[in-house]
Order: structure tokens, then sequence, then C-alpha cells
């Protein structure tokens, strides 16, 4: 961590009134209810597969595969609109159904042609429908294709072995749920993912886990607008927590962005990109409605 963030961090946490040296994450405390039980299985999900998987092996298997377009570069458009994340989301445990049985290469296929800067694609089967074979389809179709387009892993990260499998997949990067997870097990990723040449999406809801996010040095910051222990949306975390970003960070709304209006209440905030799920997933024509949030 460069001297720089390690300054701004630390007035961050004195302007917020708490010990950002001292600060950590307790499972089942800070989390969510729902978020503690998505965890839990989670770490119940993967136990059979964890194993040491160190960085020399990450980069020999980054360097071994094709290399991912840039997720990072994606979310950042020479227009001065909104970059757009597209995901590709059957269920959630807030909206239930959305698009049931849906294909996750014909939705990217969809969303490729709408103009999506960037794709999210959930992987979590037991709370999302996803798998780690979408993923697999989605990045396989894109390289036979011309303007590929870079994928996140959308799940919950907790080990790096998970990483590993992302990158095997064809991931450009992945997700970091600041609030799930200890100091270590963020260092632990964060370091994995950039073994793996991959990108990392700090996801952050309280100003204390921007400063913790920080810490780890991020980059592309994602603010999600869902209070996953009510799951209510509120886009006014993003009018909050935004404007707090240092300059050199990437700005991402999520959640709860439906129209127009919504994006450009966030873009106003300061964000750079936008991730839409359920919005897109159930539009008809993907392509207006990602059209009128880049307009907003």
């Amino acid at each position: 961590m460069s001297a720089e963030i390690t300054k701004y961090t630390e007035n961050f946490a004195k302007k917020f009134g708490f010990e950002f040296r001292g600060f950590r994450v307790f499972r089942g405390i800070l989390m969510s209810d729902k978020l503690t039980e998505i965890m839990a299985w989670k770490r119940q999900e993967i136990a059979p597969f964890i194993r040491a998987v160190s960085a020399t092996e990450l980069a020999r298997l980054d360097a071994s595969l094709p290399r991912p377009p840039s997720f990072a570069t994606a979310l950042q458009r020479g227009d001065g609109t909104l970059a757009v994340i597209s995901e590709i989301k059957r269920r959630s445990p807030s909206a239930g159904d959305i698009k049931a049985g849906a294909s996750s290469v014909d939705q990217a296929i969809r969303y490729q042609a709408a103009g999506a800067d960037a794709l999210s694609v959930l992987t979590d089967e037991k709370f999302f429908g996803g798998t780690l074979d979408d993923l697999r389809g989605v990045t396989a179709h894109f390289r036979s294709t011309p303007h590929a387009r870079p994928c996140i892993r959308k799940d919950f990260f907790v080990h790096p072995v998970q990483v590993l499998q992302a990158r095997a997949a064809g991931a450009s990067a992945i997700l970091i749920i600041v609030r799930a997870l200890t100091d270590e097990e963020i260092r632990s990723l964060a370091v994995a993912a950039t073994a793996a040449g991959l990108d990392a999406l700090f996801e952050i809801h309280t100003a204390p886990e921007l400063a913790r996010a920080l810490a780890h040095g991020a980059r592309i910051i994602g603010v999600n607008n869902r209070d996953l222990s009510t799951f209510k949306t509120d886009l006014g975390l993003s009018e909050r927590l935004i404007p707090l970003f240092p300059s050199h960070v990437t700005a991402v709304s999520e959640s709860g962005i439906h129209t127009a209006a919504d994006a450009a209440r966030v873009r106003a905030a300061g964000a750079n990109a936008i991730l839409v799920g359920e919005a897109l997933m159930k539009a008809p024509d993907p392509a207006v409605l990602l059209s009128s949030f880049r307009s907003a």
C-alpha cells in the first residue's frame, strides 16, 4: 500500500470516528443475516476444493491462457458517459425468479449487441441459479467473436482457489465483498487476483468499508445500494459514499438502477460505471434501456 493511500485511509478513519488500524469484520455481527447465511454456505460449498494456491501457480496459469480483455479499462469510457456492466442473473434472494432457465450465452449475445461495456456473470447456484459453466460458456463465446467483453465472476469469494477457477474460466475480474471477509481474507484474495492477472471489484456498503477497501489498494470500488439485511435499495448510498472516493478509484454503483433517472442520479454523484442485472434481464430490448443509461 502506497504512502498516499495509507495517509488517505488514516485521515478518512479519523474523520468518520473509528480506529482504522484495529478495524476488523466479525462474521455474523457486522454482516446481515442473509449475507451470513450465504457466506456460511459458500464456505461449506468450496471446502472440498480448498488447497494451497500460490502466487506462482496463479501466474503460471495466467501465462498459459489467452489474455482476457481488461475489466478496468472497459469501465473508463472516453466519451465521459457511464460504462454499463450488464449482469446475467436468473434469480436472487431479493427478487426471486428473474428469468428462470435463461441461456447465459444467449443473454451475453444480447448484451454484446446492446453495447454493454462489460458483463457480470453470476456463478453461485444455490442463491442465484448460476454456475461456473455459465462463465466458461460466455467467455468461450467472446473468444470466438470480435469486440469481446470482459467478464467479472460474480460470486462470494473466500479463498484463492476460487480465483484460480475464475482465471481458468476466462474471467477478467473477481468480486471482493468487504463486509463479508476478514482483512486477511481480503489481502489473500487481492494478492491472488493480481498474480492471476485479474482485476478486483471491491464491494462496499458503508464508509468504514470504503476505508478498508482503500487499505488493500482497491482501484475499482462498487457501492452496493441494496442493504442485505432488509433487501431495500437506496441510491442515496451511492450519493453519500462515491463523493468520498479518492480520484484514482473507479466508482461503480450497483443495484437498484432501473431507469435513466436512476442512472443520472448516480452519475451526478460521480459514478464511472453502473452494474445492472434485473432491469436488463427483464428488458424486452436491452439496447434501448442501455442506451437510456448511457445518455443519462
